[in-house]
């Protein structure tokens, strides 16, 4: 039997400090990091997503940021099949594949061998969607969504048409949700995985997001968000991105600056929520505490117990 690549996978909420861990690790397990951030492909969303710097990657590779164009829509199949196609090269370099981020479909559909592919579909039907959505709006697709499958629906964005016309879809075809039809899959691992979930105390992880707002803001996030604006990107996946969302209400005189910012810490924190649930339901995750990290000897201590836990689950070495 042909031996799994290795794959190691670190998640975790929003600001929790998955980038600097991420360098330490793949610095002691010559890693190549792969972003598993829905929202960083896109070019020219820097601040906003949080994308990790020139100078903040320390030499190591990275992968599947800035692949795209902000008005360019992306899908869970394409992230899966090119995330595959990067472990493979990876694990043919000799190094190890790391998945780093919080978008948790996104990830569990690389890992898992879920096959949606072979879920009916009807070329009529989906057709018919469409015409509802164009003549009705996109949110009546999702509100008829949310009454067929109101798991499905908390996780798709009411603008992404193409998940909730499939999600609808299998429904219609199938008489069964989305979510059932993944939970009677069962698929198995498809790689040798370790997956190390950072999490910290509900109240400090709060305060570190609104501390990150606050950065994002001073780092240019409005300038960023403007020159999206005024180059008539809207209407389109990336511009539903928390962070570009809210200021956008702004610029269309929706709501005021202060407003916009005070829902923009409101929905990045319920979002960390979102993804901790998703992760702790859906994926078997050895989780790190990460609330006490304050100094360099303490992250020390932290990388060297998470080094120890991925060795045992890997069964391989660390270069130091």
């Amino acid at each position: 039997m042909e031996n799994k690549e290795k794959l190691l996978v670190l998640i975790g909420p929003t600001a929790v400090g998955k980038t600097s861990l991420s360098i330490a690790l793949a610095k002691k397990f010559r890693g190549e990091i792969i972003s598993g951030d829905s929202m960083q492909i896109y070019k020219g969303m820097d601040i906003g997503t949080a994308k990790i710097s020139q100078e903040e990657m320390e030499g190591i590779p990275h992968h599947l940021i800035d692949i795209k164009f902000p008005h360019e829509s992306f899908s869970v199949a394409e992230f899966q099949q090119l995330v595959r196609e990067k472990i493979t090269e990876i694990s043919n370099r000799g190094n190890l594949p790391m998945i780093v981020g919080g978008t948790g479909l996104y990830i569990q559909s690389v890992i898992y061998d879920y096959q949606f592919s072979d879920v009916p579909s009807d070329d009529t039907l989906r057709k018919n969607l469409e015409i509802k959505a164009a003549e009705e709006g996109n949110q009546a697709l999702y509100d008829e969504l949310l009454k067929v499958d109101p798991e499905g629906a908390d996780h798709i964005h009411p603008n992404n048409l193409r998940r909730v016309i499939r999600a609808l879809e299998i429904y219609y075809c199938t008489g069964k949700t989305m979510s059932d039809v993944q939970k009677e899959q069962k698929p198995d691992l498809l790689y040798d995985t370790a997956i190390v979930g950072l999490t910290m105390d509900r109240e400090r992880l709060y305060d570190r997001i609104n501390e990150r707002v606050d950065l994002m803001l001073e780092q240019g996030l409005l300038e960023e968000v403007k020159t999206l604006y005024q180059k008539g990107i809207r209407d389109c996946q990336s511009i539903q991105a928390i962070g570009y969302k809210e200021l956008y209400d702004y610029f269309d005189y929706k709501t005021t600056l202060e407003e916009a910012i005070e829902q923009l810490k409101q929905n990045s924190r319920r979002y960390a929520k979102r993804q901790l649930t998703w992760f702790r339901n859906k994926m078997d995750v050895e989780w790190f505490d990460m609330s006490n990290v304050d100094s360099m000897v303490q992250l020390h201590k932290k990388i060297v117990e998470i080094s120890t836990y991925i060795e045992g689950k890997l069964e391989i070495k660390s270069n130091t």
